[in-house]
């Protein structure tokens, strides 16, 4: 049964985690690299992914033999590099097929990473999964409109403030892949 407070909950969870406010610099960042977004297509797919995450992610890490730590910890790398992208302004991420680059990096690791496949298997544990469907929902469809936006937010912002903007959220990534390492790494 759907509870709006779970929903609300799950939804703001989720939106701290995904965090596609504070990616709007690498989306820019990539669009320019690329010359395109498929905004439809990263959505659904991170979407997909994370539906798929909530009912299957324990099963696949634990077939494989990774615990959720170690994936977490992965993630955190992934993370730390597309941080000292921003921050430094170096090319770490090459992307050999472009036709790509909506998937990866933008709907998984950016939208639907290790830090948000790790909140949705402890939202799991606390909510019924109806509600953590429709917070899913609720999160792709406001990474679509950013993700659609984003030449609009470029227009808005220009180009120094971009960079500004892409500096203090690498820096805020880059915090949240040293707090997502540190809490998983001594889990190990």
């Amino acid at each position: 049964m759907l509870n709006l407070k779970e929903i609300l909950t799950a939804s703001l969870i989720l939106f701290a985690v995904i965090n596609i406010l504070g990616s709007v610099p690498l989306i820019i960042t990539l669009r320019k690299k690329i010359g395109h977004i498929e905004s439809e297509k990263a959505s659904l797919t991170a979407g997909i992914i994370m539906i798929g995450f909530l009912f299957l992610g324990e099963e696949i890490l634990k077939l494989i033999g990774i615990d959720i730590n170690s994936f977490a910890v992965a993630g955190s790398l992934v993370i730390l590099f597309l941080a000292l992208e921003m921050i430094l302004g170096i090319t770490l991420f090459r992307n050999e097929a472009p036709e790509t680059a909506s998937i990866v990096p933008i709907a998984f690791p950016m939208i639907a990473g290790a830090g948000t496949m790790t909140s949705l298997l402890s939202l799991r544990a606390e909510f019924d999964v109806a509600n953590i469907i429709v917070a899913i929902l609720i999160n792709t469809l406001f990474v679509y409109i950013i993700l659609k936006s984003s030449e609009l937010i470029e227009r808005v912002l220009g180009k120094s403030g971009i960079v500004i903007i892409q500096k203090v959220f690498g820096i805020i990534l880059l915090a949240i892949a040293v707090k997502l390492f540190t809490t998983n790494i001594g889990q190990l």
